[in-house]
């Protein structure tokens, strides 16, 4: 009798696996999110209204990415590039902070006596290629602004950026200098996000917009998905500058993160996530 091949088997189990293992909504509005497109996008993360669930192959292709930080500090101190430290922690208030890949003392080429914020990022082929021709800034905003707040919120004023091709081990590496007017109102546009009770516009009310297309959001924003039910979802709970949450129902009461995944029976939801308003 022919065994049957194991692949399928094998593979669905381990996806199955890592998603069972699939971490919940993050309780900070981070860093590396508020270079995003949409305002709409961020607060809805931020208010846990979207279980953005990923799959298998996903969280391992993130696994990955997480496990390339390990190898390119590893090549970059054998070449003389000292760390300062590996992931600094960066807050700033009102529910917005993050953590760089790391703080560079010195060694860096052409600048080897100045403190760099590091940050590492793994790429598709496509993704790298564009990424040679335009640079960090233009092909991926995002990780440039995210490499912005973390050098506002470290007091340090270049970056180093070094990407690595999945496809083929290419390595990129790029100098990027603070624009502190951009980083500082980048921060600002977190708190201003985090701490708002209503809802924002969205990005595109066009359901084909290629970039809502693309969005966990899109059966929300364009369907008639309804948001998760929890404390932060509930009209009655508010986020506070201190980065704490206060339900007024309870006397103000500061609400622990676990309890904020549950919520209450007292839940009412926020209006503006009504289907008639969005």
């Amino acid at each position: 009798m022919k065994i049957p091949p194991p692949q399928h088997t094998i593979a669905a189990l381990v996806d199955k696996h890592h998603e069972s293992l699939q971490e919940g909504p993050r309780p900070h509005l981070g860093a590396s999110q508020l270079g995003h497109h949409c305002e709409r996008w961020l607060w809805l993360n931020f208010r846990w209204a979207i279980a953005e669930r990923f799959s298998g192959r996903m969280l391992r292709l993130f696994r990955r990415g997480q496990m390339e930080e390990d190898t390119i500090i590893a090549d970059l101190e054998a070449i003389g590039i000292q760390f300062e430290s590996t992931q600094a922690r960066v807050k700033f208030g009102c529910h917005v902070s993050g953590s760089a890949d790391g703080v560079i003392r010195e060694g860096v080429p052409g600048a080897e006596k100045k403190r760099h914020v590091a940050e590492f990022k793994t790429h598709n082929k496509a993704s790298f290629n564009a990424l040679e021709k335009k640079g960090v800034q233009e092909s991926k905003p995002q990780h440039w602004a995210q490499m912005q707040v973390y050098m506002l919120g470290l007091g340090i004023d270049r970056a180093l950026y070094i990407a690595i091709c999945k496809d083929d081990d290419r390595l990129y590496a790029e100098r990027v200098r603070l624009d502190a007017d951009a980083a500082q109102a980048l921060v600002e546009k977190g708190k201003r996000i985090a701490l708002s009770e209503r809802m924002p516009p969205p990005l595109s009310k066009d359901p084909t917009h290629w970039l809502c297309k693309m969005c966990a959001g899109h059966a929300f924003c364009h369907g008639d998905a309804e948001p998760e039910r929890n404390c932060r979802t509930c009209a009655h709970v508010v986020p506070t500058e201190g980065s704490t949450w206060l339900c007024n129902m309870h006397g103000n009461q500061e609400i622990p993160t676990d309890f904020q995944r549950v919520g209450c029976d007292e839940y009412w939801q926020i209006e503006d996530l009504h289907k008639e308003h969005r």
